[in-house]
């Protein structure tokens, strides 16, 4: 009656010890990971609606794929894969504990023959005296031996580094150490978006779930520019930010410096440079194509307005001078996305010093309305990225082990020497955990100096 349960048992231990599981999850990491890559993760919302439909929103949004890492099947396989790296590791680190531990010291006809690296030197004499010479030479040239008396032979067993055989282990624990770092993170940190307009100060940031999260302190824009190439494409644009504790600057973090890829870290919390605009106005005048019925419009930074004809409109750019694109045009202009009462979608640029071009666009397209461009009020806002991660420090004690591990499993093996001294003979064997190529030869080196040591030995 119990049969059934026990094959139920073992068949998920051996599902949890496969090598295959491990392999398809690995792969499948991976392929998220290029994922995660290509599809943004954490900007805001507004800004995924500028780079694809309100549809693939929805959809992006229901599979997790706007913060992948930390939707329940990202977060599901990495539980999967650290109770698989735990099973295989139970499984095999008993037998490796042993080999490590409870070495074979007897070099047995067994064991004679299952070694590749093997030879034997004549040497007579008292099996003690040679014993002794061996051990001596061993202990200066390889590792202090082990001596064993057995079936009238005396064995001597050598090893060196035999601890490297756990290195896989050390992985698999770093591994996990990774792991468990981001799980922390994950549960009592956050990532988010701010945007701070200069001259102001925020003490709240706008998590990916659209939530209000309290910093614990303030964070003040100073001043926020922007250096651009001859073309007019932003070259860099930085933020000189100041953290404020209960209003007052904190000294070692005021008038600081912060770039793409160059952040502000405060109490655990990191501000990433993101984006950036104008939280300013911008002036036009509406009216129809003969001049008549004009009136003034002030369009909010990131705002919109509607116009006479029931149509709205917003700014998406801006410029002071509008030759840095056009040589043969000069002034400031902007372009607008005019959204008309039929749903139709139209952008196009209006010009403050070409007031032609702009009646020439709305003659071109209906009978108004006519916008001119009047300048802007510039007041620049910063747009950053929010941090915060309790588990980053777990995550690096993870990748130092994982470091480590890997150095000792590709540059380091466990090398182990057997001799038999017996009848005028010592038997020479030896083996390593890994890069046997590299090993036999060290092996004929130190066979070599062994035969010369015995044979001064004898002629002396």
């Amino acid at each position: 009656m119990t049969t059934p349960k026990k094959d139920v048992l073992q068949s998920l231990w051996d599902f949890f010890c496969s090598l295959k599981l491990t392999m398809s999850l690995l792969i499948s990491l991976a392929l998220i990971s290029i994922i995660g890559t290509i599809i943004p993760q954490g900007i805001p919302p507004q800004e995924y609606l500028a780079q694809i439909s309100q549809a693939k929103l929805k959809f992006y949004k229901a599979a997790g794929f706007f913060d992948m890492y930390h939707s329940w099947w990202f977060i599901l396989l990495l539980y999967l894969l650290t109770i698989n790296l735990i099973a295989c590791s139970i499984k095999r680190l008993p037998y490796i504990w042993k080999i490590i531990t409870q070495p074979v010291t007897v070099l047995d006809p067994g064991l004679e023959r299952s070694l590749t690296n093997l030879t034997t030197i004549k040497s007579p004499g008292a099996s003690e005296v040679v014993g002794e010479r061996v051990a001596a030479f061993l202990k200066s040239e390889f590792a202090d031996p082990v001596v064993t008396r057995s079936d009238g032979a005396l064995h001597l067993f050598a090893q060196k580094t035999p601890w490297c055989r756990l290195s896989v282990y050390f992985v698999h624990l770093s591994v996990i150490i990774i792991f468990i770092g981001a799980m922390i993170g994950s549960m009592f940190g956050y990532k988010g978006y701010v945007n701070i307009t200069e001259g102001e100060s925020i003490s709240k940031v706008v998590s990916r779930s659209e939530k209000e999260l309290p910093l614990g302190f303030s964070l003040r824009l100073e001043q926020f520019s922007i250096a651009k190439y001859a073309n007019g494409a932003p070259k860099e644009f930085k933020s000189i930010l100041t953290v404020l504790e209960n209003g007052r600057p904190v000294p070692d973090y005021t008038n600081v410096r912060v770039i793409v890829n160059d952040p502000l870290t405060y109490k655990g919390i990191t501000f990433y440079q993101s984006s950036y605009g104008n939280a300013g106005n911008y002036f036009f005048t509406v009216g129809d194509l003969d001049g008549k019925n004009t009136v003034s419009l002030t369009v909010a930074g990131q705002g919109s307005v509607s116009l006479p004809d029931g149509s709205s409109m917003h700014v998406t750019e801006a410029t002071k001078d509008v030759s840095q694109f056009v040589p043969e045009l000069s002034g400031p202009a902007a372009q607008v996305e005019l959204h008309s009462r039929d749903g139709k979608t139209e952008s196009f640029v209006v010009y403050a010093n070409h007031p032609g071009l702009n009646i020439e666009h709305a003659q071109q397209h209906g009978t108004g309305p006519v916008l001119h461009y009047k300048g802007a009020e510039e007041k620049m806002y910063t747009g950053l990225q929010v941090a915060k991660d309790p588990g980053v420090e777990i995550v690096w004690l993870g990748c130092i082990l994982m470091m480590l591990g890997i150095y000792t499993a590709f540059f380091m093996s466990h090398r182990r020497i057997w001799i038999r001294i017996q009848d005028g003979a010592v038997t020479v064997g030896g083996n390593a955990s890994k890069n046997q190529g590299g090993f036999q030869l060290s092996f004929e080196v130190l066979v070599t100096q062994l035969k010369a040591e015995l044979t001064k030995e004898k002629h002396t």
